[in-house]
């Protein structure tokens, strides 16, 4: 503070909070300059921390109060008129103890307007356009403040990642962007729609073998009922000491306990001093896993983390560094094993619901 404050007094100094386990939303919304319609509401996936163009998306958002979804709302109408925005507008916020935070606001179209408009039905890219050049969404029949679709449907976006052609690299993801394109899936659940938005990048959800988990501490409860559900799906488990440990009090069974990388400054594949004789990059090498949960305990050369995430990323396992992402991943399994995957085309899944714009 005494640096920043002689090296420019009298400009203020900006502190940064940043909110910890909270959950982040995307808002795709139409103005005219005095009106303002929601278009969607995107609710991601991973916890708020990782890019937004990196993260997981779900629409319409399940799993946050009506009461939050209205602050939104209304936060996004007041925003646009204010700045008298004419055309797509996107705000990215965060909840976090039942408050909403508002983190970033582009008066512009966003990566995100293919999906909406693609999971909704809605043209959204035509009708900002018409409304750019004069009209107004009064008169492109756009009259309702509560315009915003609600499809029967579920779609998920999920992100496309160059990690295979970078064998080296690690795949934590973070606030850097790092992912090259998108894709998404479509279905009558939440479960059914991330599996197959799994399965368009390239990361096929298993539907038996092992799961492998190494949890940060803070992790580690929730990565309990994920735990459990694989092994009511029929899943066996291998884990590090510590998480095997605690999921064993659980009440959740570990089959598998190998020792951690990097813990001993040993080599990946080494044989460790303890459990079954075997590490967790050789468990992986060996194909003996195939689903790995690995959330961040540090980072550095010798982070256990880092060598388990690079040997799933050279082995073609998929590998999970969330607990939100593995819940996620167990909910896809969970409901493909019930019901059979279809095909079907973004007209039919449009034909079940709402009316189309009059944009004649």
């Amino acid at each position: 503070m005494r640096t920043a404050v002689d090296a420019s007094p009298e400009k203020p100094v900006l502190i940064d909070k940043f909110l910890e386990r909270a959950a982040e939303f995307d808002v795709d919304a139409l103005a005219d300059s005095e009106t303002c319609v929601v278009a969607g509401i995107q609710e991601h996936i991973e916890e708020a921390g990782i890019h937004s163009g990196d993260s997981s998306s779900v629409l319409p958002p399940f799993k946050i109060a009506e009461e939050h979804l209205d602050t939104m709302r209304h936060y996004t109408r007041t925003l646009a008129r204010s700045l008298k925005v004419r055309g797509l507008i996107n705000i990215q916020f965060a909840i976090k103890d039942d408050r909403v935070y508002v983190l970033e606001v582009n008066p512009r179209a966003s990566r995100t307007v293919p999906f909406v408009s693609k999971v909704t039905g809605q043209p959204l890219a035509k009708i900002a356009a018409r409304v750019m050049v004069g009209r107004t969404l009064d008169e492109l029949g756009v009259r309702d403040a509560t315009w915003e679709a609600r499809p029967a449907h579920v779609g998920v976006k999920e992100a496309v990642f160059p990690f295979v052609k970078f064998p080296g690299t690690d795949t934590l993801l973070g606030p850097e962007m790092r992912s090259t394109g998108e894709v998404m899936g479509i279905d009558a659940t939440f479960g059914l729609a991330f599996a197959k938005s799994q399965a368009a990048a390239g990361d096929e959800l298993p539907g038996g073998g092992a799961i492998f988990f190494s949890l940060a501490d803070r992790d580690k409860d929730a990565g309990v009922a994920v735990a459990r559900r694989f092994v009511q799906l029929g899943f066996s488990l291998a884990a590090t000491a510590g998480t095997a440990a605690w999921f064993e009090r659980a009440g959740v069974p570990v089959e598998t306990v190998v020792a951690k990388v990097g813990e001993t400054s040993i080599e990946p594949g080494c044989v460790a001093e303890r459990h079954d004789s075997v590490d967790a990059v050789a468990l992986i090498r060996d194909g003996k896993v195939n689903l790995v949960v690995n959330t961040p305990r540090g980072r550095g050369p010798r982070a256990d983390g880092a060598y388990i995430r690079r040997a799933a990323n050279q082995h073609r396992v998929a590998c999970l560094t969330t607990v939100a992402a593995a819940r996620a991943a167990v909910a896809g399994i969970g409901d493909r094993a019930d019901r059979e995957l279809m095909v079907r085309s973004l007209q039919e899944y449009h034909e079940a619901g709402q009316e189309r714009l009059p944009l004649g």
